[in-house]
Formats: C-alpha cells, structure tokens, sequence
C-alpha cells in the first residue's frame, strides 16, 4: 500500500476547496478529503463465503461567515467553485452559533510525529483466505466445538486529508489488518458460542491464525453446561473484552459535547472524585503503532497524552474547538471528524493497569462472577444507570467453578467506578483499553 499519491492529490483539492470558499465570501474556511481502501475475505466450513473489496474517496467543506457555519459533502470530482457558493449561500441563511469558528492557530500542530501507522506491506486477496481457512481449521480442530460461525481476514487503510483557510495542510494514513474466528461448540439447545480476533495497525504484529482459532474454540467449549446463578449482591470481575466496555462508558460520560449539552452523569464531578483511587486513565493520540493514533485532530490540533482521570480526580474533559468554547475552555486536540462536522472524542483511551494479576483478584473472591460477555443496551449515561445481561463464569473459593449465563448483573455507572480495582494485565493494543476489572457490590439477578 501507498499513501503518498494519494495525498498529494488530495492536499491540492482540499487546499482548492479552501480558496474557492474565501473567493465566495466565507470568511474562514476548511475542507477534508477522507480515503479509504479495504479488502475482506469471509470463510465458513472450509469453504468462501464472500470477498469484498470497497474504496471510497470523500470531500467536504465547512465555511464560516462570521458565527455562521455552513457544511456541504461531496465526491472527490464535485467542481470546487460550485461546491464553495452553495456551502456559502446556506451559511448566509444559517443562524448563528456563538461556538462555532476555527481552531486557535496557536494551537495547531508545527511539527508533525512520526507514529508509525502506515504498514505498506500488499497482502493478497488469496492471503487472507488462507489465513480465514487456516483460524477456522484450527478452531474446529478443539474437542467439543460442532460448527462454524465463519472467519475473516481483512486488510485496509485509512487516510485523512486537513486544509484550512489559516494556512494549515496536514495529512496523515494509517493500514487495519485484521483476523477472527467464531465458532459453536455442543448440541441442540445446549449449544454455545464465542470468538476471537486480532486487529493491529502492521501485519506482522497480527496474531497468528492458529492461535486465534484456538483461542476461540476454547472460549466456546469452557461455556457448555451454563446455568444461572442465584439472585443477588455479587462482586464482579470483568474479562478484558468486556472491560474495555467499561472504560468506553468512562470516554462517553467525559466527552466535552454530552457535558455542555448536559447529558452526563460526570457533568458536575471536573476536579472531583469520580473513581477509586486505584484508578488511573489517559488519553494519548501520539502512541506509536496506536489503533486510535493521530498527529493531528479533525481541526488541525496538535493533542497530546492527558491523564484524564489521576488516581480516581477527574482532570480533564474530552473537547474539540466548539465543544470548548461551549464549555468556557480550549480545546485539548479531541474533535474528530465526521464527514463535515467535528466533535469531540477519544482517542487511545485506557484505564491504566494496577498491581495485582487477575488470578490474584479471583483468588480473592469467596464467591463471585467472572463476566465474559454482554448485551443489551441497558446503559443510561444521563443518570448512570447501568443494567446489562450477561454470561461468564460463577467464582467459588477463589476458583472458576462453573459457566452462567442468562443473568443480569445492574448497579450505576458511578458506584462502579469508586468501587473498581484494575488488574495489571493491561493490552494496550486497543483503541479503548482496559486491563481486567474487579467492581465490588453489584446486583445479580438470575434464578
């Protein structure tokens, strides 16, 4: 793969897109061309099921004329004259937004970080089905699994493309490839499922396919035999996969837009206590090989690392230009681009690791439930209130003692962060990370 043509094509159409606007009476302007390339390879039982391959190259523009802001979408031919007067034109009979403008220019990045996203290694089309083939046949090859739910394998890149009528261009490109496998394990009504998968932004980081099927057809036999557990107050230890949900929660309830539009639980808590002391996240767009690294934001900001949350005080909010001045502050390098309009959001998000292994929070427990999996969309990030099914693994005497599922398990989202102890085995190999999760005193609800 190659991100070099396709960036300097796209710096001259941006930067056109910028001067046509001001030529049409904006008085600041930017455009963003945003490209992406992928190809997929979907297999189940041995044999294909589908291959895709998409590519897509879009442009937008947003003006601004005075405090009124415009923003218009187009393919990457649209003519720049005429895309710039109708953006102009809608603007003019906008109302105003005391919040909307361009970045400080002050705060715009000068000297861009090498991050190390773009992998430019080709990997073919027949690659990735043997590699899909290869984590299927492996998952199938452990004792107790009966079917396949399919296995994939994909590779892409992704590339965003930044002018503004302030004299900045940056540009930047980063590859995704991509691994996974589900499977079934049992008979009839006795049957469970469960997966694995490997994303990273280098091939040759990936997991292999063997150790991904694996993984998932043994995560799929250790469910069979799940029953529900007893209704009550429990403590609660979550897998990684289902903790980095909670730290997503964290992400949601930070966000600068929900906190002015006062849709979070935390819009009160800047400088207060909101998490254990154990509790310790951060914010780092410029990690090296990160699934949600960036040089620069969708305005052109330079961010940095941020200790959101040190030691359970909360610092720091999540915030693009608009979503600051809303709030009285200045953006910290957070707004995110979608299509034509930013706001603000994460990016290498992560509850930090503790001191204690995740055998050691097992050990600890006389009784518990070691959660694997859940559903359901019972999360109200207005109040707190957190309600999810879920599946897992009852803990009895510090041990694993026996798959559950079809239970409930409730608290609020704020007693779970005052109550939360990270374990240290934190993979930061996610956009959104977190380590395992023990949460004291939640409720259970089952037979």
């Amino acid at each position: 793969m190659t991100d070099k043509i396709d960036a300097a094509k796209l710096t001259d159409r941006v930067s056109v897109l910028v001067e046509a606007a001001r030529k049409a009476g904006a008085d600041a302007a930017d455009a963003v061309a945003i490209l992406g390339r992928s190809t997929g390879v979907s297999v189940r039982l041995g044999k294909v099921e589908g291959t895709e391959s998409s590519e897509s190259e879009d442009v937008s523009l947003r003006v601004f004329i005075g405090r009124r802001v415009a923003s218009v979408s187009a393919t990457a031919a649209s003519d720049p004259a005429t895309l710039a007067e109708r953006a102009v034109a809608m603007a003019k009979v906008s109302p105003e937004d005391p919040y909307q403008g361009l970045a400080d220019p002050s705060l715009l990045m000068k000297r861009q970080a090498d991050l190390d996203l773009f992998d430019a290694t080709e990997i073919p089309a027949e690659r990735l089905k043997d590699d899909a083939l290869a984590a299927e046949a492996a998952a199938l090859a452990v004792k107790g699994v009966t079917n396949s739910a399919g296995s994939s394998a994909s590779a892409g890149m992704g590339g965003l493309v930044l002018a503004t009528s302030g004299g900045f261009v940056g540009h930047y490109a980063a590859t995704r490839f991509s691994r996974s496998t589900s499977v079934i394990a049992g008979e009839g009504t006795g049957m469970e499922r469960d997966y694995e998968f490997s994303s990273r932004q280098h091939f040759a980081d990936l997991d292999s396919p063997e150790d991904i099927g694996r993984k998932a057809g043994e995560r799929a036999v250790k469910r069979l035999g799940a029953r529900k557990a007893a209704t009550g107050t429990v403590d609660v230890i979550y897998d990684p996969r289902v903790a980095r949900g909670i730290a997503g929660h964290l992400a949601g309830a930070i966000n600068g837009a929900a906190v002015a539009r006062k849709t979070s639980f935390l819009r009160d808590m800047m400088g207060g206590k909101v998490a254990n002391a154990a509790i310790t996240v951060t914010d780092d767009p410029l990690r090296r090989r990160g699934q949600a690294s960036r040089p620069f934001d969708g305005e052109g900001v330079a961010g940095e690392k941020l200790v959101m949350v040190d030691k359970g005080v909360l610092n720091h909010w999540l915030l693009s230009t608009s979503a600051a001045l809303e709030l009285g502050l200045v953006t910290n390098g957070r707004g995110a681009r979608h299509g034509s309009s930013v706001s603000p959001s994460s990016t290498n998000f992560t509850i930090e690791a503790g001191e204690v292994s995740p055998q050691d929070l097992i050990h600890g427990l006389k009784s518990g439930f070691y959660v694997t999996e859940v559903f359901g969309q019972g999360v109200n990030m207005v109040t707190g209130e957190y309600s999810r099914g879920a599946s897992g693994f009852w803990i009895e005497d510090g041990e694993l003692a026996y798959p559950v599922s079809e239970v409930t398990i409730a608290s609020n989202l704020k007693d779970m962060f005052l109550r939360m102890t990270p374990a240290n085995d934190l993979d930061r190999n996610f956009g959104t990370a977190a380590p395992t999760l023990l949460i004291e005193g939640m409720t259970l609800a089952g037979s």
